[in-house]
């Protein structure tokens, strides 16, 4: 596999489906629904960041307003494993409350952009078309 054109425009269009399934589902406290799309040290992460909101008592509402741009900023191939790094630009509306719904971080009512970039990695030799996720930065 040469990664040509169309493969990578094939490529961002599940990796945004992904980014945007990923970001909602951890803002809702729901790994169930993603566990198949993150690497288990991903999951791990995700899983104690939302164990001390629960324990803080926080509640996240966030609602994702869509992706601005998606860009693939490198990518590589080790034997059959297929490793992209992906720049996203996406919207989100994000406040975090308390148990007393008091507003602690964000704004309820403000957008804001949002800069990550996220590596996925695909096994090429796999009848599983999922990206999986293997490491976050913001």
């Amino acid at each position: 596999m040469n990664f040509n054109d169309k493969e990578k425009n094939d490529f961002l269009e599940d990796a945004k489906v992904a980014y945007k399934t990923i970001i909602i589902n951890f803002a809702n406290g729901n790994l169930k629904n993603i566990e198949s799309l993150l690497d288990k040290k991903v999951f791990y992460i995700f899983n104690d960041a939302i164990e001390y909101r629960k324990n803080k008592g926080y509640m996240p509402n966030t609602t994702f307003i869509g992706i601005n741009s998606a860009s693939i900023k490198e990518h590589q191939i080790n034997n059959s494993i297929l490793e992209v790094t992906v720049d996203f630009v996406s919207e989100i509306i994000s406040c975090i409350k308390d148990k007393d719904a008091k507003i602690l971080f964000g704004d309820p009512q403000k957008i804001k952009k949002k800069y990550d970039t996220w590596k996925f990695s695909k096994d090429l030799n796999s009848k599983n078309l999922n990206l999986l996720l293997i490491d976050t930065q913001a």
